[in-house]
């Protein structure tokens, strides 16, 4: 990794890094969407207390977040494909922005789901219009990479959220962490607007990095305003697809469901979930940076973009297998352990799985393939998570969900490579 950071600061050095600077914007534009929709997370145990949630209550609100999160994903790809990034990411922002304040109003279940799908809304703009930036900022040899830079924002988000929440709650009360964090985004949205631009009209962009962004000799031919039935038309849209739905809902269930688990298994309050929640997402934070870094690595040994993806892949996935053994385990640190090496396998795993799209296709047409992906991961994840709150319920055991989750990344690499077995790039008709 070492190396490949170096590598990254001599091409800086010789033709300019304005992509970088964008690259950081992604990272804070992703920490702040997982700050928002992890305060829900961090906060369960108290809410749930003070207003008598059932296991089922919670399931509930959790899914109505990932029903809107699916539905916007299938529009967002599509809108931020026809209006641009820079008008997009803009809107979507400003949605989740106002979405994440109305949570402080919240008073009943309904109040809390119908908040929750304000903020899935508009959240589900954030991956296709970053995705899509990368694509348009970045050599396809760059951008496993600079995805799993932007990517590591989901876990300093999921870090930020339980130290800074319990703060803000000591400070100004249980409902302070939702207007914090909308705050914070409405800062991001101003800041886009008056820096970002497209690499060919940014006047900050030099010559020579424009023509190293655009040096890739093989991308796939562009396609404008190409409509979904011709995206469904191809067997590596389904590829991605079933990669999604089938290990996005591990992620969702770690994410949401994690400070629950620590609190019922090991007995955590409020303050003491910060640690272990810190830990492990900080090893997914590592995870998307080194599963990012792997795949361009193997790339410059000469592996191919197929070999290489895959074999980075393949790696992630058999580091999940051992959270199998999570619900067995009586030492809380063995158990974080445990689960930090899932959430940094499933970091490492999306960070390829995500540049996949932007392998395939052209850069037109990423974010709408992101966009359906994505619906079906948040559409499998909203159906899981209903299945957890009942599961629980009845029984008050994790050991079956830890034991699917373990196996579900070596099946959906098993579906990818029989889908997109040489990951060919895609030609696409216009509409």
């Amino acid at each position: 990794m070492a190396a490949e950071a170096q590598s990254v600061r001599e091409v800086t050095g010789r033709l300019g890094g304005y992509r970088w600077r964008i690259c950081a914007l992604l990272f804070w534009a992703t920490t702040l969407n997982y700050i928002d929709r992890q305060v829900l997370g961090v906060l369960a145990p108290a809410l749930g207390h003070a207003l008598g949630w059932t296991q089922i209550d919670y399931g509930y609100i959790v899914a109505a977040f990932q029903i809107a999160y699916a539905i916007g994903l299938v529009f967002a790809g599509a809108l931020i494909d026809k209006i641009g990034t820079r008008l997009g990411f803009a809107l979507f922002i400003a949605i989740w922005s106002v979405a994440a304040a109305s949570h402080a109003l919240a008073r009943t279940v309904l109040a809390f789901a119908a908040a929750r799908f304000m903020l899935g809304l508009g959240e589900a703009g954030n991956f296709p219009a970053a995705v899509k930036t990368v694509a348009e900022w970045f050599p396809r040899r760059e951008r496993a990479f600079a995805t799993g830079l932007f990517n590591a924002g989901t876990n300093v988000g999921a870090v930020i959220a339980p130290l800074v929440v319990p703060i803000a709650v000591a400070l100004w009360g249980l409902r302070s962490g939702f207007l914090l964090t909308s705050g914070l985004s409405a800062l991001w949205l101003v800041t886009w607007l008056i820096v970002y631009r497209p690499p060919a009209e940014h006047p900050r962009v030099t010559a020579r990095e424009l023509a190293y962004i655009g040096s890739d000799a093989e991308e796939p031919a562009s396609a404008p305003h190409v409509r979904w039935r011709e995206l469904l038309r191809h067997r590596q849209t389904w590829a991605f697809v079933a990669g999604k739905f089938l290990t996005d809902p591990v992620w969702w269930f770690l994410l949401f469901w994690l400070p629950k688990y620590l609190s019922h298994r090991y007995g955590l309050d409020l303050t003491a979930l910060g640690p272990p929640l810190i830990a492990v997402y900080l090893m997914a934070d590592a995870g998307s940076i080194g599963g990012g870094w792997l795949a361009g690595r193997l790339m410059r040994l000469g592996w191919s973009v197929n070999a290489a993806r895959k074999g980075a892949m393949l790696l992630c996935a058999l580091a999940v297998v051992p959270v199998t053994f999570t619900s067995s385990v009586h030492h809380l640190w063995f158990a974080v352990g445990l689960i930090g090496l899932a959430a940094a396998a499933h970091q490492g795993w999306s960070a390829n799985l995500f540049t996949i799209t932007s392998d395939l296709y052209p850069s037109a047409a990423v974010a709408s393939v992101v966009g359906l992906g994505g619906f079906a991961g948040a559409l499998s994840g909203a159906l899981v998570s209903t299945a957890v709150g009942f599961l629980l319920q009845a029984t008050g055991s994790y050991a079956l969900l830890f034991t699917i989750a373990g196996g579900m990344y070596l099946v959906a690499l098993a579906v990818i490579q029989l889908l997109a077995p040489r990951l060919a790039p895609v030609r696409l008709a216009a509409a």
